[in-house]
């Protein structure tokens, strides 16, 4: 070994020169399949031997062994490989095997697909859109679409899965390295002439008995004849009333008659209806009357209602909105059974639409309208908080079983209602007055604060500029807080209504408790509004003084100073 690492030595100058000349001879390319003789086997790697190259290429033994190549891993066996580098910065050859594999099978892939031949493959798992299918021979992967599945719709494809079975190549990219598989075009292509015999039995006009529900779609129901042949009954054809989707009227596995409407030969199509098997209903709705309460059979039961039966073919929607007068979001599964006979009240009738609206509900007594005729507007009722939220509070009535809505505005008449609404809790149980009741929205309006007296009662008598007496409560730089004797409410004084002279209008003049005279400077009841004034009520006295006395400029005379003059002679005589 030490001559061929010595190639100063004269032998190993030699021996180099014929493995060159030796290499010459031998076409090796980089980016080519070629075949390796595993040379040595450890633990972890596979040592091949390949004519023509310097070195031994190694694999790992774990990504020949997840090739599935166990059986191969033996001394002597030969594998392709691609050879990637002659000689990377190391000086190693690099190869892979996987790789290799690969590209065979996309060869075997491109092959098949030249020659409209089927593959063999398997489902291994599911995808958006569709499955991935493994290539049997290569382990190549492809996509198998949704719509490429079947010939007819599959709610559950279990069956299915890792099951080797034939697929048609339909779609080929070697650039992106995709490849589309069809297993419906391998299905279609057997039953096609089975299919063709089976539909000359059928004409416009005959019975089916008993065919089975198999599957849905949004534009009608396919049903299995006597496991030989999948018909359609369209959206249209399942009732004379209107259906959404079939899972409204049919189950899975369910049987039915249906009556065969078209035959298709050449689609190979046979079009049925289950409708049509019985007279159309509409007919003779008139002989139903609105607001007239009738027997009907519930015959499906779902989120949003129950399908009931006025008669055969008849069918309608209870809408879970007129299941009952007081419980929101019931559920029709809560408190009925198919099969079941319940009391409907027909609400609408549309002969052109042909649509049936009927309302459960309206065959109990109305609450609201009970509740109206015992509690009038403006009664007084004691209940029981139930709920509440940041405005409102919910109050249980009575024994109704319904809820009153008492709004934060509603609280008082003298503190702010979001404050007042936080004294309040639920188990609560107040006493309020009845303001509104709306029988058909399923509406009561309580308020607490009409059961007191109202502070604005105290102006019911007063007029604009008219005087009063009121006691100082509080000051702040904004001005006063004062209440009227007689009065229960606070108002304010703005501060630029303190005084005409603005050196006066000053709110520490006055502590709380005092008493003092103001104007009323506005008054309004309607939308409980009034505006108190200091500087009005000069105003006032001022103008009359001028009146009595003199001009304006002869105010030296009036028998009345300023303010601040007044203020001036109180502190010298004190």
């Amino acid at each position: 070994m030490e001559i061929y690492k010595d190639l100063s030595n004269p032998a190993s100058q030699e021996f180099e020169k014929l493995l060159n000349s030796q290499l010459s001879k031998i076409q090796i390319e980089e980016g080519k399949i070629i075949e390796g003789k595993i040379n040595k086997i450890t633990e972890k790697f596979v040592f091949l031997f390949i004519e023509g190259l310097k070195s031994e290429p190694v694999l790992d033994i774990n990504e020949l062994k997840g090739m599935g190549l166990s059986e191969k891993i033996k001394i002597g066996e030969t594998i392709p490989v691609l050879l990637e580098k002659i000689e990377d910065k190391h000086g190693e050859v690099l190869v892979s095997a996987s790789k290799a594999q690969k590209i065979k099978g996309w060869d075997k892939l491109v092959e098949a697909y030249e020659k409209n031949e089927p593959i063999m493959g398997k489902i291994t798992s599911k995808c958006k859109g569709g499955c991935i299918v493994e290539h049997i021979d290569t382990g190549s992967l492809m996509f198998l679409p949704g719509s490429q599945i079947s010939d007819k719709p599959l709610k559950d494809i279990s069956h299915l899965m890792n099951e080797p079975q034939k697929f048609a190549l339909i779609k080929l990219d070697k650039i992106r390295g995709n490849a589309c598989v069809s297993r419906r075009e391998i299905i279609s292509s057997f039953k096609k002439e089975d299919k063709a015999k089976i539909i000359e039995k059928f004409k416009v006009g005959d019975i089916i008995k008993g065919a089975e529900v198999k599957g849905y779609s949004s534009f009608g129901c396919f049903f299995n004849v006597n496991g030989e042949l999948d018909v359609l009954v369209h959206l249209q054809e399942i009732s004379y009333s209107r259906v959404n989707h079939p899972d409204e009227v049919f189950n899975i596995g369910e049987k039915h008659d249906l009556k065969v409407i078209s035959v298709d030969k050449e689609k190979l199509q046979v079009g049925c209806s289950v409708k049509q098997l019985s007279p159309d209903p509409f007919e003779h709705i008139e002989n139903y009357e609105l607001n007239k309460i009738y027997k009907v059979k519930v015959v499906k039961l779902m989120e949003f209602g129950a399908f009931c039966e006025l008669e055969p073919g008849l069918t309608t929607l209870l809408h879970s909105s007129e299941l009952s007068w007081t419980k929101k979001n019931l559920s029709a599964k809560k408190i009925f059974k198919v099969g079941d006979e319940i009391d409907c009240v027909i609400t609408e009738i549309d002969k052109e639409k042909r649509r049936v609206a009927i309302s459960h509900r309206l065959t109990q007594e109305n609450p609201y309208e009970t509740f109206e005729k015992k509690f009038p507007i403006n009664t007084i009722v004691e209940g029981e908080i139930v709920n509440k939220n940041e405005y409102s509070l919910f109050i249980k009535m009575e024994n109704l079983d319904i809820d009153a809505f008492l709004h934060c505005n509603d609280l008082t008449y003298l503190n702010n209602g979001e404050e007042e609404l936080a004294k309040y809790k639920k188990g609560d149980k107040i006493k309020v007055m009845v303001l509104e009741v709306k029988s058909a929205d399923q509406k009561i309006r309580v308020g607490l604060k009409q059961t007191q007296a109202d502070p604005f009662e105290f102006f019911k008598d007063k007029t604009k500029n008219q005087t009063i007496t009121v006691k100082v409560v509080s000051t702040d730089n904004k001005g006063l807080i004062v209440r009227p004797e007689g009065c229960e409410m606070d108002f304010q004084i703005k501060k630029s209504a303190i005084a005409i002279n603005a050196a006066d209008a000053r709110p520490n003049r006055w502590t709380g408790g005092e008493k003092l005279d103001c104007a009323i400077a506005d008054i309004d009841l309607n939308k409980r509004k009034v505006v108190l004034s200091i500087k009005l009520l000069e105003e006032i006295e001022k103008k009359e003084a001028l009146q009595k006395y003199g001009s304006e400029g002869s105010g030296k005379n009036l028998p009345f100073s300023s303010l601040s003059e007044d203020l001036k002679k109180k502190e010298e005589d004190n």
